[in-house]
């Protein structure tokens, strides 16, 4: 039985960089820094959300003014 579990040890080492490809799989250095890129990629949503509000806020002041200017041409 040894035998066996050596040969298949050897073929699993030569063949995992292959099978978490195929597989799909994750290893624990792909995931150990998971937590820190969810925070970048949080704290980028909110840089998001704080310029499309300030944006959205901008656009509102150039309506209202366009229109003031549209009404004193009249």
């Amino acid at each position: 039985m040894v035998g066996i579990d050596s040969y298949m040890n050897k073929y699993l080492d030569r063949k995992m960089k292959f099978l978490l490809e195929d597989w799909d799989l994750s290893t624990q250095q792909d995931t150990g820094d998971f937590e820190k890129r969810l925070s970048a990629v949080e704290e980028a949503a909110h840089e998001i959300t704080d310029f499309e509000t300030a944006a959205e806020a901008k656009l509102d002041d150039l309506e209202t003014r366009l229109k003031k200017l549209q009404g004193a041409r009249k």
